[in-house]
């Protein structure tokens, strides 16, 4: 309201030293705005966590708070002995200024009383003087005083024009964030404009950290072999921060509290790495009400436009080798390179537990891989297990692979439908979640956004209707009907959705499961109900953190349910990644740009047997897939098995053992061994070549690990929120079943039995 009529003054050395430094504003903005947001936000009762959090600190560091109140009492009186003496230049401006301060001192005055009297809620006449100082403050700064001065302080905005180096002070993060007591590289954060046609409210959101100081700054030119990446999360619709916060950026947010912890496996170690939250409109990405991506190509040209503006900012990166990583529907964004002279260089394509084909191959295809990797989930019944086996053939799921693949390219993969209402609709639709027989069908999406569990919904169904209890009768003649199923048919009522049936039956008949009524999906061996809770809301809600990294004023989700097309539908409507998956690969081969897949043995969603068939139905260097079974083990740093690793015409497979869905998770020192020697290095190991006539690989091959199954840990965790136990069925049960199948078990001294603790 002052700011509005004041001149800028003409250049005085004397004003630029007057004011309020960087380090004073963010002193005054974490004491004075947390109280006062504290107060708002207990009486309103929203952004459900902050007002949790400021409240306990307040309670048990007062102290603190008061020793806090002292230092912003001691700048301001540092500012006004700074004001004594000034030219007549700075006469006006100072009068602002000096108001300002005596507003902020009975705001401190104000807070000094309720820290020691242990009051908040009667803080409306403090919040008022504060919000009247600071958006004074703010204004001053930014009308009446030149760019660069101290007393401008906070950064005023954006610069002006088009994107340029300039902003990269802008998009720096500058102040402290709240709860991440630890040192953390420098990085670079905000919206950048996709450049779409009508649409200039469509954004995505980047967070960038830089492996050494300048590395992400670099002039166009210098550091031109240094290599660097992004990561994009699945979904669709998961914000990277995910990533970020979960799986391999540098501050890790611990289970079932809002604690971080300085991550020593971060990504961003060993390679410049930026985490964006895509398609426009998801987490901190923004999307008019008509601009949301209509489907994958737009998707793609909405990224290519971000690059583009991206490379502006960060003129060095045009040139660096740019590693394109991610995991899970990520792999469906890979088309986004079909566009020609993209603007920047690109060198290797990383996915993680890819969703390369529909969900008919990379979810149904390999169900009954998935119950020999984890026969617990039919509790080691040899019956139950004939029974897949027989529906697997039966529907056409028993694909044979061979290496190198011959026969042809295999044909998509056809599910015949069965009687069960709503079947094809809800294994089509993106992120489905099964249900429970004779019942209505759930198909939101997963309620705990941490990518827990498909199934959340059973839980909430059997609260609703407490008689499914006693409905188990039902449930065990269905599974006599099921294991007694006449030889060459087809179950009528799930068809060939054997996946959805398995799951049903884990939650019907085998322990913890049935006691649990939770699958997650991404973590097999985990039956917890509920999940342990690890969501950064309460961080990146946090008014002071959307300051600090020039996000904007929405509410950040983990998970939406994408509007293709600002529609309605969940259901992704472009085409299945593999009726152009050949051509890329092809190109990729000819281009020099390298594949890597990663997979996790443990994931219940996207199963390595479902990548596998992926690359066998590739043909990329001349040759339909690899051309020898994938069977060399690794080892992490520690010198713990890894899995398998297998390298062959530009192409990178890795299996980790001991990991599910979110690989850097579940095994983060081999996540990042992997990412060291495999992706960044140039470790040979598992790669083809002829030596002496012969065709191997270096780190030799292990016939047990040629398995299409490797066997998962014996134990179930369960628990609520933590895992409170595990439990092993009999050894004798194993045995037979074992036997039954006639999987090895891993030997040798080139592997560590996946049983093992890894």
């Amino acid at each position: 309201m002052y700011g509005a009529h004041l001149q800028h003054p003409p250049a005085c050395p004397r004003c630029d030293n007057v004011g309020f430094t960087q380090a004073q504003l963010r002193q005054i903005r974490l004491v004075v705005s947390q109280e006062i947001i504290d107060s708002e936000l207990r009486t309103a009762d929203r952004l459900e966590g902050i007002s949790t959090e400021i409240q306990q600190q307040i309670e048990t560091s007062q102290s603190q708070i008061e020793e806090r109140l002292d230092t912003v009492d001691s700048s301001l009186e540092d500012i006004e002995r700074n004001m004594e003496d000034l030219p007549e230049c700075c006469e006006g401006p100072t009068e602002q200024l000096t108001l300002i301060v005596r507003q902020l001192q009975n705001v401190t005055r104000a807070l000094r009383f309720q820290a020691r009297q242990g009051k908040r809620d009667d803080a409306y006449f403090v919040k008022s003087s504060y919000l009247l100082a600071f958006f004074t403050l703010h204004t001053v700064q930014v009308s009446a005083f030149p760019a660069g001065s101290r007393i401008a302080g906070r950064d005023a905005g954006p610069p002006n024009g088009d994107y340029s180096p300039q902003w990269q002070q802008y998009f720096k993060v500058k102040d402290p964030l709240p709860g991440v007591n630890f040192n953390v590289s420098n990085s670079y954060s905000g919206n950048i404009g996709v450049q779409r046609s009508g649409h200039p409210n469509d954004t995505l959101f980047f967070w960038g950290f830089e492996k050494a100081n300048g590395s992400i700054t670099a002039v166009a030119g210098q550091r031109s072999t240094e290599p660097w990446a992004i990561w994009l999360q699945g979904g669709p619709g998961a914000s990277s921060m995910i990533g970020l916060f979960t799986e391999n950026g540098p501050i890790h947010l611990q289970a079932n509290s809002r604690t971080f912890t300085q991550n020593p496996y971060s990504w961003s170690n060993v390679i410049d790495y930026i985490w964006v939250d895509q398609p426009v409109g998801v987490g901190f990405s923004t999307a008019d009400s008509t601009g949301y991506a209509a489907d994958e190509e737009q998707v793609g040209a909405d990224f290519v436009g971000f690059l583009a503006n991206l490379v502006k900012v960060f003129p060095s990166l045009a040139t660096r080798p740019f590693y394109l990583t991610g995991e899970s529907y990520a792999g469906r964004y890979i088309r986004l390179f079909s566009t020609p002279n993209p603007p920047v260089k690109l060198a290797k394509l990383v996915v993680g537990d890819p969703a390369f084909g529909s969900k008919n191959e990379f979810k149904t295809l390999p169900t009954l891989h998935l119950i020999e990797t984890y026969p617990q989930l039919v509790h080691y019944s040899t019956d139950v297990y004939d029974y897949f086996k027989q529906q697997t053939h039966l529907c056409g799921l028993d694909i044979n692979l061979t290496y190198p693949q011959t026969g042809g390219h295999f044909p998509p993969v056809k599910l015949v439908p069965g009687a069960k209402p709503g079947l094809v609709a809800a294994n089509n639709n993106d992120n489905m979640i099964p249900f429970v027989p004779g019942h209505t069908i759930q198909t939101a999406r997963k309620r705990n956004l941490d990518f827990t569990s498909e199934v959340h919904s059973r839980y909430v169904e059997r609260n609703a209707h407490p008689d499914l209890e006693a409905r188990e009768h039902e449930h065990e003649v269905w599974r006599r009907a099921m294991t007694s199923q006449p030889n060459n048919t087809i179950n009528p009522w799930y068809g060939c959705y054997v996946w959805n049936e398995m799951v049903d039956y884990a939650l019907n008949f085998s322990y913890p499961w049935n006691v649990s009524k939770l699958y997650d999906t991404f973590h097999v061996p985990d039956a917890l109900n509920p999940e342990a809770a690890q969501s950064p809301s309460f961080f990146l809600n946090n008014n002071a953190v959307k300051a600090a990294l020039h996000a904007p004023q929405k509410n950040w989700t983990q998970f939406i349910d994408y509007p293709w097309g600002s529609g309605n539908t969940s259901s992704d409507p472009s085409p299945e990644p593999m009726t152009f998956f050949n051509e890329l690969a092809t190109n990729a081969s000819i281009h020099g740009v390298k594949i890597v897949t990663y997979v996790g043995n443990d994931d219940g969603l996207s199963s390595h047997f479902g990548t596998e068939v992926t690359i066998q139905n590739t043909t990329f260097g001349g040759i339909q897939g690899f051309t020898r079974r994938p069977s060399t083990p690794w080892f992490d740093d520690n010198g713990q098995w890894a899995g398998i690793i297998h390298q062959e015409r530009n192409w990178t497979y890795a299996l980790f053992g001991g990991a599910g869905h979110e690989v850097p998770a579940g095994r983060p020192v081999a996540a990042y061994t992997f990412l060291r020697e495999f992706i960044l290095g140039n470790n040979q190991t598992g790669m083809v070549v002829t030596r002496n006539n012969s065709v191997t690989a270096v780190g030799g091959e292990n016939p047990t690990l040629r398995q299409s199954a490797i066997p998962g840990q014996l134990g179930i965790a369960y628990g609520s929120m933590t895992t409170q136990g595990s439990y092993t069925y009999p050894t004798a049960t194993i045995s037979a079943f074992e036997s039954h199948v006639g999987f090895m078990s891993i030997t040798g001294t080139n592997a560590v039995g996946p049983t093992a603790a890894v």
